[in-house]
This record gives structure tokens, sequence and C-alpha cells, in this order.
């Protein structure tokens, strides 16, 4: 079981954040978890709605980049989308850690009705649940 996470996506508005509230859910206490992107972007209403759906919130969250975190020793980051991958490997020129990818897809780009959004988020938050529990918490 890593001690220290860090999850990685494009701008730190949607999937990484909400994979960090999931994590902070479902794995030990004492387990450090993070969320960066790439470059900062803005807050998403609809993360909120879903993860209030589950009885989760992201509090004060604001996005941020890799470069505006506090602590940058992790002893996994797990990246979620292409372009956060490629950012994380070029971290493992530098410092020794493991990296994990688990494409997501990018709500963002969901189009119809406010429902038919919220269900792309769902499905995403599903499935980031799905594998913390599956990948992260079995470790344990």
């Amino acid at each position: 079981m890593p001690g220290s996470i860090l999850f990685m996506c494009r701008m730190n508005a949607v999937r990484s954040p909400m994979a960090e509230v999931l994590a902070r859910e479902c794995l030990p206490a004492g387990t450090y978890v993070a969320s960066a992107g790439v470059r900062p972007g803005e807050r998403d209403p609809f993360v909120d709605a879903v993860l209030a759906e589950v009885g989760l919130s992201l509090g004060r969250h604001a996005p941020h980049s890799l470069e505006q975190l506090e602590d940058d020793y992790f002893d996994l980051i797990v990246t979620l989308a292409p372009e956060a991958h490629h950012a994380a490997l070029e971290l493992t020129r530098s410092m020794a850690v493991d990296v994990i990818y688990w494409p997501m897809p990018d709500p963002t780009v969901a189009t119809g009705t406010r429902d038919q959004i919220l269900s792309a988020y769902r499905d995403v938050r599903e499935q980031l649940k799905s594998l913390i529990r599956r990948r992260l918490a079995a470790e344990e």
C-alpha cells in the first residue's frame, strides 16, 4: 500500500480531484492523497453535483498544477489523462516514483440534457471508485 498517492489529470478540475476525494474515502486514514493537473483549470460544478449524490464534497478544492503542490514526493502517481501521463513520466527522470495510467473519459465533452451530462460524470465517478477499491485499497 503506497503511503502517498498523487492523482493527475489535465487541469485538476474533474477527474483527479474526484479521484482524490474518493481515495480519501476508501483508503486507510494514514494515506496521504493529493491531486494536480498539468495546468490548472476552473472548478466544475458537475463534479460537486455527482460527489454530493454519494455524500462527498470537494470542500474548498481549487484546481492547481503540479508546480503548485506543497509536497512533491509521492510513492505513486496515478494518471488519468494522456497529457498527465506524459508529464508524470517526465518526473520519473528525476525522482523514483511509480506511475500507473488509468485512462478515464473526459466527461466535459458530454452533450445533451443536464441529466445526460451528469450521467457522463457519474460514469467517471463509478469507474474511479471501482479502480481505487480494486487496485489500491486491495493492496492493504
